[in-house]
């Protein structure tokens, strides 16, 4: 079971950190997400906006299981943490988390609540094990399911101003996600197509 986050792009122009610091908004700067924060991805460099912490299913099919909203800049083992505190975060037996899941006390907390968690500082350096090639199947997973999230509602960044506006689109992408994965597995149909039924409600509700 895969946990992971996901940046999303903020709204209008860049508010950068000398301003931001001052509380001023540059001059002839429009539309500007005073909400949104800054941090720093490993693959997509600097990003302002907002963050999603998602936990899913491999098997038998990659599918979300928990989502939270939370503010850019936040610790995403951190927000694990409490959302683990909380009991909202499912525990079991193994979950794949990313190297920032490994380096804060998130790890022991989430062993000590039953759960074994191999991030990538984790894994053997020389010789290869089952853990290297379960943790190469969680990268696989995990970034195809935020594709077809994302092609299916058709957000990639946020849509609107502000966090809880962006934050209820983003989770109702989540949860519509979930809705048609489980309709089409209830069905036996391919639990992948849900593109296709959020098509269909397109043509039905005029928007």
């Amino acid at each position: 079971m895969p946990l992971t986050a996901e940046r999303y792009q903020a709204l209008g122009p860049k508010w950068h950190k000398k301003h931001r610091q001052q509380n001023v908004i540059p001059t002839g700067s429009r539309n500007v997400d005073s909400e949104s924060k800054w941090s720093k991805s490993g693959y997509r460099g600097w990003v302002q906006g907002y963050r999603l912490v998602l936990q899913t299913l491999v098997f038998p099919e990659p599918v979300p299981l928990f989502a939270v909203w939370r503010e850019n800049q936040l610790n995403e083992a951190k927000i694990a943490l409490a959302e683990l505190a909380k009991g909202r975060l499912q525990v079991t037996d193994v979950m794949l988390g990313d190297t920032s899941f490994g380096k804060e006390d998130f790890r022991p907390a989430y062993q000590k609540a039953g759960g074994y968690l191999p991030a990538p500082l984790q894994l053997p350096k020389k010789n290869r094990s089952w853990k290297n090639d379960l943790y190469d199947y969680r990268k696989e997973t995990i970034e195809l399911l935020f594709q077809r999230i994302i092609q299916a509602c058709f957000i990639k960044s946020c849509p609107v101003k502000g966090e809880a506006k962006n934050g209820a689109l983003v989770l109702a992408t989540v949860w519509a996600y979930q809705v048609c994965w489980l309709n089409n597995y209830r069905a036996k149909k391919n639990a992948a197509d849900v593109k296709e039924h959020i098509e269909n409600a397109r043509w039905r509700i005029k928007l």
